[in-house]
């Protein structure tokens, strides 16, 4: 048991110095961990010392660049400021300066102002004193003669002028009266000269137009085609022409009557495409005569072109050149209207040679002669003559003053303002081929003609009015939706009147309104 306690004890003897032992160890082995730690803790904030140092150093680096930066940045802006506020300060001294020089140039010639008023106003008075005295002087002198003469000064005066009037009259009139003796000699003379001069020069053709186109046939068996049945083709055909189609016992022949060459030409074309087709019928009619008028109006264009190569004119509107083509299917004065104004275009050319005019003023004389009766052939009915009418289309179309002024005055409804417009004149007389009265008949006759036509073309449903027969028929062809069967007789009536109480004409006129009404389908 004591032996028990014993190994008991020394057990805990041993157990307690373990104990002990390991305590000491332990506080050893904690005291070098504590001094290695603060140690490395000594060294860590020495080296965060170091860091600092160094980032503060760098920080001071960059904060002095930036300084340095925004300082140099300032001065340049500051100096550019002061380097503007000088440049301003010297501009509104330059400014202050030219002020005052110009403030003081002003007070000098405000100086110089006053004086020369205090001298004109001194020399103003003088003048009104001698003024004043002639006017007294001038007064007595008046007096002194009135009383010498018996003659107050306003009579005197009236004597003198009348005097003088009637001395220079008498001189006047003698003088014109040698003037004129010798220009009437002389100018005759010349006149005759260059007259016989332009007519040996001019060998222009001459074509009597007549109201009628004769159409030969291949045979009379065609007649009847061209009839067609109960008369319907020939009806058509004279309805799409407006002309007069006369089919007799001529053998081998068709007559086309119209006033208006135009048309005949239209009818005469037609014709001859229907009978070379041989398929004549109201619808083929009505195609082909549109065709033709459509294939006249580009040949128009050709007609114009080959004429003013031909009198070797330029630059001419194609308006103007329309014109001179249509001039082909129109007549004057018993001529082909073409062939009349490129007659009077070369007379005027080689009448204004032979006065010496130059060459430009003959170019301008041809030009004029060529257009001076576009007036005739206007696309629009007007109520001006064809000489204004024609000065009209030749303004609008940009033509020269001096043309514009010719074909105006040709027959004096203008004042001749221009050296070619008398020779316009002269020769147009010099190329008409009728005097004077036949012409007047011959004008009056076709502008009847045309009135006739448009008197039916007012009235409302009408749409096309031909007249035929030389003005003894007048054709109203009406829209069928507008007009009724009963309304034609009222028109044929209504027109009739009108003709009777409006125009003068001699025999009587025969009034046709023609009515159609056509259906047409097409099978596809």
């Amino acid at each position: 048991m004591d032996s028990i306690i014993t190994v008991v004890v020394a057990a805990l003897v041993a157990l307690v110095i373990g104990i002990v032992i390991g305590k000491l160890i332990f506080a050893k082995n904690t005291q070098k961990q504590v001094e290695d730690a603060e140690t490395l803790s000594k060294k860590i904030v020495e080296d965060a010392k170091i860091l600092a140092e160094t980032l503060k150093e760098n920080k001071l680096l960059e904060a002095k660049e930036q300084y340095n930066q925004l300082k140099a940045t300032h001065d340049k802006e500051a100096a550019q400021r002061n380097q503007k506020i000088a440049e301003a300060e010297n501009k509104i001294k330059q400014q202050q300066q030219a002020v005052n020089d110009k403030t003081s140039a002003l007070q000098r010639q405000t100086q110089e102002n006053e004086q020369l008023k205090e001298n004109l106003q001194k020399q103003t008075e003088v003048v009104n004193i001698k003024r004043a005295e002639l006017e007294r002087h001038q007064e007595e002198h008046v007096k002194r003669l009135e009383k010498v003469a018996n003659l107050s000064a306003e009579e005197a005066k009236a004597e003198i002028i009348e005097l003088v009037k009637e001395e220079a009259k008498t001189r006047a009139m003698a003088h014109v009266k040698d003037i004129m003796e010798d220009a009437k000699l002389n100018a005759t003379k010349e006149a005759k000269k260059i007259i016989i001069q332009s007519i040996q020069r001019t060998a222009a053709e001459q074509t009597i137009e007549n109201a009628i186109t004769v159409f030969n046939l291949e045979s009379d068996e065609i007649k009847g085609q061209i009839i067609g049945r109960e008369g319907r083709n020939i009806r058509a055909l004279e309805a799409a022409t407006g002309v007069d189609l006369i089919i007799d016992d001529t053998p081998e022949a068709i007559v086309l009557s119209c006033f208006d060459p135009f048309r005949r030409e239209v009818a005469r074309l037609s014709l001859q495409r229907l009978v070379q087709d041989g398929r004549i019928h109201p619808a083929r009619i009505e195609e082909v005569v549109e065709k033709t008028k459509k294939q006249l109006e580009e040949q128009l264009m050709e007609i114009g072109e080959r004429t003013i190569i031909e009198l070797g004119i330029h630059g001419l509107h194609k308006d103007l050149v329309r014109i001179v083509g249509k001039m082909r299917f129109r007549s004057s004065y018993g001529q082909n209207l073409l062939m009349h104004s490129k007659e009077t275009a070369n007379l005027c050319g080689i009448m204004a040679a032979e006065l010496g005019l130059g060459q430009k003023v003959v170019k301008l004389a041809k030009r004029a002669g060529l257009l001076h009766d576009i007036g005739k052939v206007p696309d629009e009915e007007t109520e001006l003559s064809h000489a204004l009418l024609g000065a009209k289309l030749a303004e609008k179309a940009g033509e020269h003053p001096s043309i514009v002024n010719a074909i105006g005055a040709h027959h004096d409804e203008m004042e001749m303002t221009y050296i070619i417009s008398p020779i316009i004149q002269a020769c147009d007389a010099i190329s008409g081929a009728r005097p004077g009265a036949r012409r007047e008949m011959m004008q009056s006759y076709i502008q009847r003609i045309k009135d006739l036509e448009n008197l039916a073309l007012a009235y409302n449903g009408v749409e096309k009015a031909y007249a035929i027969q030389a003005g003894r028929e007048l054709r109203v062809i009406v829209e069928a939706d507008k007009v009724s069967d009963a309304d034609s007789d009222r028109l044929s009536f209504e027109i009739a009147d009108k003709i009777q109480k409006e125009m003068q004409y001699p025999g009587q006129i025969k009034v046709t309104v023609i009515r159609e009404l056509r259906a047409v389908n097409i099978a596809r």
